[in-house]
C-alpha cells in the first residue's frame, strides 16, 4: 500500500479537463488497466511472496485480462467481493473495491474491507490502496483515501484501521493527512486509526 516514484510518463497522466473520481470497477478502462498492470509487473508486483490484493489478482486473472470477456468476468468478480460467498472463495473478507479513474484512464484502486480478521487486525487493516507507478506523487492516494471514507461510514464502520510499512514515508503522510492517529507498531507495520465520525472533510 502507499505511493512511490513514477517510472515513466504515458497514459497514467491526469487529464486536465476533468477531476479523477472513484467508481465501481468497470470495463470502460480496459486498455488503461492493462497498461497499469504492466507497470506494476515491471516493478515486481505479482510475485508469490506478494500477498497484496492486486498481486493476488495478477496471479489469478492476469493471464487472460487482455481478453474482453475474461476482463468483464474479472470486473464482475471484484464487484461481487462484497458478498461473503465470493470473498470466502479467495480466502478474504467481504470487500468493496473502487477504481480511481480519469475518464477512461485507470489511476489506481482502493478497497474497504467490511470487517477485520486476525491478520487484517494485525497487519492489513480495513483499507488498502495502490496507485499505478506513472500516476504517483500527484496526490492521488490522499484523494482516494479521503473520498472513500464516507463509503466506509456507509458500511457501518465507525473507525477504520490503515497500516503501512515503517519506512514508507509517503503512505505515512497520506494516512495522517486524512486523520490517521498512530496506535502502535507491530513488526514492520505502523497501525493508524481514522475515526470516521470526526474524519477530515471529504
Amino acid at each position: 500500500m502507499g505511493a512511490s516514484g513514477g517510472r515513466r510518463g504515458g497514459s497514467g497522466r491526469c487529464q486536465t479537463d476533468r477531476m479523477p473520481q472513484l467508481t465501481e470497477p468497470t470495463t470502460d478502462v480496459h486498455a488503461s488497466f492493462l497498461e497499469a498492470m504492466e507497470e506494476f509487473a515491471a516493478e515486481g508486483r505479482g510475485r508469490p511472496e506478494d500477498g497484496s490484493n492486486i498481486a493476488r489478482d495478477m496471479r489469478r486473472f492476469g493471464a487472460h485480462w487482455h481478453e474482453p470477456d475474461a476482463f468483464a468476468g474479472y470486473v464482475r468478480h471484484v464487484r461481487e467481493m462484497v458478498t461473503e460467498e465470493t470473498a470466502a472463495s479467495v480466502g478474504s473478507v467481504p470487500t468493496s473495491t473502487f477504481w480511481y479513474v480519469d475518464g477512461t484512464t485507470y489511476l489506481g484502486r482502493i478497497a474497504v474491507r467490511h470487517r477485520l480478521d486476525d491478520f487484517l487486525f494485525e497487519r492489513g487493516g480495513h483499507i488498502g490502496y495502490d496507485v499505478r507507478p506513472t500516476a504517483r506523487r500527484r496526490g492521488h492516494a490522499t484523494a482516494m483515501l479521503r473520498a472513500v471514507l464516507p463509503r466506509a461510514r456507509a458500511l457501518g464502520l465507525e473507525s477504520v484501521l490503515v497500516t503501512c510499512d515503517e519506512d514508507n514515508t509517503a503512505s505515512r503522510r497520506v494516512i495522517t493527512s486524512c486523520g490517521g492517529k498512530l496506535e502502535d507498531q507491530r513488526g514492520e507495520k505502523l497501525r493508524y486509526w481514522i475515526g470516521l465520525a470526526y474524519g477530515p472533510a471529504v
